[in-house]
């Protein structure tokens, strides 16, 4: 990698910590590019060359924050020999994130209620399911030996880190919910309804 393409790296990470910031002292709709072009001391052409206004910015942002939480949940679950620990990983995984990484968890909540347009959510999806690859694969093979039930990727989702995802929300969001519980419950809620069952005799 040459010396301008590390610069014009930094320069777009440098531009997107400084929109982390803004948006975590206002928030994402008051939150203007203009804003962020002062907080990053970049010029106006530089910041519409890297990002295209601030919906492709937010995009950015939002698309970093998902490959930072995804690595962290794949190194998580894929160290894992037995269905229950993938799944208490994943869950505890997303949990451990998010509350080590409050302003990212806050703006990510805030910014998958944004319309971003049909062209960034499909660029978004599509990564998203890139980045999780090695979590599904490896929750396949459990699948396969019967441990796991023989869900999409998408209903793992919504089962297992629905109620984790709901309880940052609304904890990030200012509700009275205490991150030691939500650590000492939702994992194992989580396995319990995934868990095989006995066959009644």
């Amino acid at each position: 990698m040459g010396p301008a393409r590390r610069d014009g790296i930094q320069r777009r990470d440098e531009i997107l910590d400084a929109a982390l910031r803004c948006f975590a002292e206002r928030g994402v709709l008051a939150t203007g590019i203009e804003e962020i072009r002062r907080a990053a001391g970049a010029s106006p052409s530089s910041v519409y060359h890297l990002f295209d206004g601030l919906s492709g910015l937010t995009l950015a942002l939002l698309t970093r924050t998902f490959e930072r939480l995804f690595a962290h949940l794949a190194a998580r679950v894929t160290a894992t020999t037995r269905a229950e620990d993938a799944v208490l990983a994943l869950v505890e995984g997303h949990l451990e994130w998010v509350l080590d990484h409050r302003d990212e968890g806050r703006f990510m909540y805030q910014a998958m209620s944004l319309e971003l347009g049909a062209e960034g959510q499909a660029a978004l999806q599509a990564r998203k399911a890139e980045l999780l690859t090695p979590v599904v694969l490896h929750l396949a093979r459990f699948i396969e030996a019967g441990t796991l039930p023989p869900w999409p990727p998408l209903v793992f989702d919504v089962v297992l880190l629905g109620p984790s995802h709901e309880a940052c929300r609304r904890f990030l969001a200012g509700a009275p919910l205490e991150p030691a519980w939500m650590r000492a419950t939702l994992p194992a809620l989580a396995w319990q309804s995934v868990k095989p069952r006995r066959a009644r005799k």
